[in-house]
C-alpha cells in the first residue's frame, strides 16, 4: 500500500505530523509513505526514516501533479485540508481522509468567546485520518532527526544555556521585547541563547544592547534552521511564545515555559507531552475580554494595547524558569 501525506506548512504544524509517520510504520511497516510540503519547510523531514518519498513545491502544486499522478496512490492522508488540498485530491482522484478542523467552534470562541471546543489535541485529531487503516496513537512525543553537529553552533554547545524562542509567525504571538528583557534580568545568572529568522535578528540586537550582557548570544538569521534545532535540543528550557520551535522542542523532551498571546492552548496546540506533562508550563492571561481575539494571529494587537503579552507575570515565569533549570 501506499499512502501520499499532505501538510504543506508550517514548521510547528509539520512537525507535529510525525507521530503519525511513526506509528504507521510501526503499526504497519509494509506501508510506503509518501509526503507532499512546500520547498521551504523540506529540511524539517529530510532525515525522517519513516518516509519513503519526500515531493515539495515552491509556489504551486502544479510543480509536481505530474509525478505525483504517475505513483497511483491507493489513499491521500490530508493534514492540511484546505482548497490547495482539495483541489489536488481532485486531480489525483484517490480515496483521502481528512482531519475535523474545527473552525466553527475556533470561531465561536474568537467572535463570541463561547467555548465549545472538545479537549483534545491536533495530533488525536490528525490520527481521526488513520482510523480506516487501524492505526493508533502511540502516546509518544514529535520526532525530529539530525545529522551531527554543525560548524555554525558546536562551539556554543558545551555551555549550560536557556534558549529563547523570540519570533513567531504573527507578532500576536510573540514575547514582547520589554517582557524578555524583565525576565532575563530576574535571571543574571544564566546564559541565554536567542533563536529565531533573520527577521528577528534586529529585536535580538537590541535586546542585547539595552541589556549590555555578556550572557546573551544572538543567533537570529545567523543558523539554518537544523542549527538552531541542535542548539534547542541541548538547551536547559525554552521560552517561547506559540511558536514552531515550541513544538520542535518536544521532540527532545526539552522543558519549555510558554508564553500565550492572542492565541489559547484550548485551540489544541500545546506542547505535545503526554506521558510528561511536567515538561510544560503554559503562562497566559485568564479573563482578558478580548482573547482570544484570532485563532492565528496579527501583525499588531487590535486593541493597541496588548494586555495578553504585557500583563504576564514575569516573577512566575522567571521563577519556573528557574525551577526546570535547577531539576535539568
Amino acid at each position: 500500500m501506499k499512502i501520499l501525506i499532505l501538510r504543506f506548512s508550517s514548521i510547528g504544524d509539520i512537525v507535529l505530523t510525525t507521530p503519525l509517520l511513526r506509528s504507521i510504520k510501526n503499526q504497519k511497516p509494509e506501508i510506503e509513505i509518501h509526503y507532499l510540503l512546500k520547498k521551504k519547510y523540506k529540511e524539517i523531514l529530510q532525515l525522517n526514516p519513516n518516509i519513503s518519498k519526500l515531493y515539495s513545491f515552491s509556489s504551486s502544486i502544479k510543480e509536481v501533479t505530474v509525478e505525483l499522478k504517475k505513483e497511483n496512490y491507493d489513499l491521500i492522508i490530508d493534514l492540511h485540508h484546505n482548497l490547495r488540498t482539495l483541489i489536488l485530491k481532485t486531480i489525483l482522484k484517490k480515496p483521502s481522509n481528512s482531519f475535523p478542523k474545527l473552525n466553527f467552534y475556533k470561531w465561536l470562541l474568537v467572535r463570541f468567546k463561547i467555548n465549545k471546543l472538545p479537549n483534545i489535541h491536533i495530533i488525536d485529531r490528525y490520527f481521526s485520518t488513520l482510523r480506516t487503516l487501524n492505526i493508533f496513537p502511540d502516546n509518544k512525543e514529535c520526532e525530529y532527526f539530525l545529522h551531527d553537529f554543525t560548524d555554525e553552533v558546536k562551539n556554543i554547545l558545551s555551555e549550560n544555556y536557556i534558549a529563547v524562542s523570540i519570533g513567531a509567525q504573527f507578532f500576536t504571538k510573540q514575547i514582547p521585547i520589554d517582557k524578555l528583557k524583565e525576565i532575563i534580568q530576574l535571571l543574571p545568572q544564566y546564559n541565554f541563547i536567542l533563536l529565531g529568522d533573520k527577521n528577528d535578528f534586529q529585536k535580538g540586537e537590541n535586546l542585547i544592547s539595552e541589556l549590555n550582557s555578556q550572557y546573551l548570544i544572538n543567533l537570529c538569521g545567523k543558523t539554518s534552521l537544523n542549527s538552531s534545532v541542535h542548539v534547542l535540543q541541548k538547551a536547559k528550557v525554552l521560552l517561547t511564545g506559540d511558536s514552531g520551535l515550541m513544538h520542535i522542542a518536544t521532540c527532545f523532551k526539552v522543558p519549555i515555559v510558554s508564553l500565550w498571546g492572542n492565541t489559547v492552548p484550548d485551540f489544541g496546540m500545546s506542547p505535545y507531552y503526554p506521558n510528561n506533562q511536567n515538561l510544560s508550563s503554559i503562562f497566559e492571561v485568564k479573563n482578558l475580554s478580548c482573547r482570544p481575539c484570532s485563532k492565528i494571529g496579527f501583525k499588531a494587537c487590535p486593541k493597541k494595547h496588548f494586555s495578553c503579552m504585557m500583563k504576564q507575570d514575569t516573577n512566575k515565569i522567571a521563577e519556573q524558569i528557574k525551577k526546570y533549570v535547577e531539576k535539568n
